[in-house]
C-alpha cells in the first residue's frame, strides 16, 4: 500500500500536522510506502526552518525534517502557497539578496504538478487539515 499525502493546516493551528505526523511514521514503521507529502495552504509552515517554539512545546518541523531523512521522504511544498506566505526557497532568496533558504531541511519547493502526480501514483489519497 502507498500513500499520498496532503496537509493544510498550520502545525500550530489545529492537530491535523499531527495526526498526519503521526500516521506517516506508524505507516513507515510497518513497512507502507509515502509516495509523497504535499504542503498547502497553512500547511507550509509545516516546512519553516527558522519556527522556534517554546522548550515545552512539540517541534513538528524538526520532527518532519528527521523523518524525512530517516525514510528518504519526498516532502513537497506548494510553491504558490509558499510564496503568498513568506516562504522561499535559497535559489528566491538569493534574486532577492538574501543569503539561505527558508526552508527546513528535507523539504523540497514544487507545484501542484507534483500533488497530481502523486494522487494518480499512490493507492490511497489521504487529506489532513483544520
Amino acid at each position: 500500500m502507498n500513500f499520498a499525502i496532503k496537509i493544510s493546516s498550520s502545525p500550530y493551528h489545529s492537530q491535523a500536522s499531527d495526526t498526519a505526523y503521526h500516521f506517516i511514521d506508524a505507516a513507515l514503521q510497518k513497512g507502507y510506502g509515502i509516495y509523497r507529502v504535499f504542503f498547502y495552504g497553512d500547511g507550509i509552515y509545516n516546512a519553516l526552518r527558522y519556527a522556534n517554539p517554546p522548550a515545552d512545546e512539540r517541534e513538528i518541523v524538526k520532527r518532519w525534517s528527521l523523518l524525512a531523512r530517516e525514510f528518504d521522504l519526498d516532502l513537497v511544498v506548494c510553491v504558490s502557497a509558499a510564496q503568498r506566505r513568506g516562504l522561499l526557497s535559497e535559489e528566491e532568496n538569493r534574486l532577492l539578496g538574501r543569503r539561505d533558504s527558508d526552508l527546513a531541511e528535507g523539504f523540497r519547493i514544487s507545484g501542484l504538478g507534483q500533488w497530481a502526480e502523486a494522487m494518480l501514483e499512490a493507492d490511497r489519497v489521504l487529506v489532513f487539515s483544520g
